[in-house]
């Protein structure tokens, strides 16, 4: 089983301290990750993360050609038709020019005046600000689920080494009624439980280590792309990360969450929808310009000496008269739409307050707690030490000897539960805050 180097780390999400450097492992031993490196494999290996950047930047390019759209273009256009003879200058199409018809001509169009056009750009930009929120709700969400496994690969090794603590205790044990019993100071019975007593530590060490090897694969699925277990994790529980007071992560809440700036940008999103609806309802205004040949004959002059290169501008009013009601329906769509925008912005209001108040709750009393589990792991050591002497002495019957050790494997445990349930605390508050 690999040993979890027990060091000093970077606090949690990037508080600041110092940062203990692990010893570098032996060639070919396991890789050795601290926290942030494992964030860091985690962020370049999720496939939610990277699809929900994509996303974001998919957005962006969006934004991109809809600005362009609202810009003037320059094309080269370039032709030749053909039309079948027939004796006539136009020959036997009659709306062609004439047989031979050569087109070689610089074209720029404007839409000078389209509102809608103008209401869509602003939409892709609304739009890509929401894709950018989605991408930080899912990064957020995949540091709070690598917080998790990460720690729990970390306190499941902890519980390991207090197995084997409570092992070596009950091994203790079972020497001592042994010696005791032989010496006639004790009964059989006594014997047999501290041997039930070690039975039951051996499987809890089984038990240890059957969490720690399947907390290793929950943290192997998010830190690599090809499964592998060949690694191993520092313990950095040590370090607890101060608490900020609820005020500043009440203002962090309010001035940096994604759930938030998603919900502003689809309102904004959905507002401009409704502009682009409406402007369906006014004319719009565009300008061609054309310069180049469109001639009889592929050259500067006609066969008569006549300039064949000259300059043409084309302008437009496109003015909408009737469609059956399909503006009016647009409008009303996206009115709905908007409508619901504004439903989503206050639940999420409501949802960020509820959040940040039971994650600050949870990890204010997870803090609270660490002082008061420690001291009873100090003291569970303490009377187990007394019990032992005074069970050694007579004064105490095997049962109180078991149930002082039982209470110290306990005590153990919860210390570091304690622990891993503040981290965890602190990694769901950061959800709604971001790192503080």
């Amino acid at each position: 089983m690999p040993r979890l180097h027990v060091l000093a780390a970077l606090a949690l999400l990037g508080c600041t301290g110092a940062l203990a450097q692990a010893p570098p492992p032996a060639p070919n031993g396991p890789l050795v990750l601290t926290f942030q490196e494992a964030l860091a494999r985690a962020r370049a290996n999720s496939t939610q993360a990277l699809t929900a950047a994509l996303d974001a930047q998919i957005a962006s390019e969006t934004a991109v050609q809809a600005k362009a759209a609202l810009l003037p273009n320059a094309n080269w256009n370039n032709g030749y038709i053909y039309t079948q003879p027939n004796g006539t200058d136009t020959g036997v199409f009659v709306a062609n020019n004439g047989p031979h018809e050569y087109i070689n001509q610089a074209t720029v169009h404007s839409d000078v005046w389209a509102p809608g056009r103008i209401a869509d750009y602003h939409a892709s930009l609304a739009a890509a600000a929401a894709a950018r929120a989605r991408a930080d709700i899912a990064l957020r969400g995949l540091t709070a689920v690598v917080v998790q496994n990460y720690y729990g690969m970390v306190v499941a090794a902890r519980k390991i080494d207090d197995a084997r603590h409570s092992l070596s205790e009950a091994q203790e044990f079972v020497d001592i009624t042994r010696k005791l019993e032989a010496g006639g100071e004790v009964a059989h019975a006594d014997v047999v439980k501290a041997e039930i007593l070690l039975l039951q530590r051996q499987r809890d060490l089984q038990d240890a280590q059957l969490a720690l090897e399947k907390a290793r694969i929950g943290l192997a699925v998010l830190l690599f792309p090809d499964f592998r277990q060949d690694f191993d994790v520092i313990d950095d529980l040590g370090t607890r990360p101060p608490l900020p007071g609820f005020a500043q992560a009440e203002n962090l809440a309010q001035r940096n969450n994604p759930d938030m700036r998603l919900a502003h940008a689809t309102i904004t999103q959905q507002t401009y929808a409704v502009k682009s609806a409406r402007a369906l309802y006014y004319p719009t205004f565009s300008l061609d310009y054309f310069f180049g040949m469109d001639a009889l004959n592929y050259g500067a002059d006609n066969r008569y000496g006549q300039n064949n290169l000259g300059s043409a501008l084309v302008a437009g009013v496109n003015i909408p008269v009737w469609n059956w009601g399909l503006t009016r329906s647009r409008v009303r769509q996206a009115e709905f739409q908007l409508q619901q925008a504004r439903v989503a912005l206050s639940a999420t209001q409501r949802q960020l307050l509820a959040n940040l108040n039971a994650f600050y709750q949870e990890a204010r009393t997870a803090n609270e707690q660490m002082d008061s589990l420690r001291h009873s792991l100090d003291l569970a050591e303490e009377s187990l030490h007394l019990t032992l002497l005074s069970y050694q002495a007579g004064e105490v019957d095997i049962l109180s000897l078991v149930d002082a050790q039982t209470t110290l494997a306990l005590a153990r445990i919860a210390y570091d539960d304690g622990l891993y349930r503040y981290r965890v605390a602190l990694g769901d508050l950061q959800t709604v805050t971001g790192v503080f």
